[in-house]
């Protein structure tokens, strides 16, 4: 995470946290396959590489976007689960897989959903993001 800003642009900063496509992958998966461990995150399409998964998910950490947590149903794992600013982000990566279907060559099913997921709205958005906040135990309204 870069300690001093480029500018305080809201754009700027916000692509300093997550101005790389793993962050915005890594938080697809969390948001819409319900990864939550490493190794979950390994098995993603994209083939990540373990040392950029690492350093990923700290930086998301730092961010305030992730937390990490010891699981308790496995004591050498980690459990990462989204803050109520992760979240926030979800009308973002809907947006984006809507930008995807119609402007690039996507998977016809994958483009499918996502145009289902954009044309949803905002009830819908809010509908998953509280589902989101009671998976990841976070508190807030929608």
């Amino acid at each position: 995470m870069m300690t001093t800003a480029r500018s305080y642009c809201p754009i700027s900063l916000t692509l300093d946290m997550l101005g790389d496509r793993w962050s915005l992958l890594l938080l697809r998966d969390m948001m819409f396959a319900g990864k939550r461990h490493f190794r979950e995150f390994l098995q993603s399409a994209e083939g990540i590489s373990t040392n950029i998964l690492a350093e990923r998910l700290a930086r998301l950490v730092a961010c305030g976007i992730l937390t990490r947590a010891d699981d308790p149903g496995h004591k050498q794992k980690a459990i990462y689960s989204l803050t109520a600013a992760g979240i926030n982000l979800l009308p973002l990566l809907v947006q984006l897989g809507a930008w995807g279907a119609r402007h690039c060559t996507a998977d016809d099913g994958l483009a499918a959903m996502a145009q289902q997921l954009a044309e949803g709205g905002p009830q819908l958005w809010a509908q998953m993001q509280g589902e989101l906040a009671r998976v990841h135990g976070v508190d807030g309204d929608w």
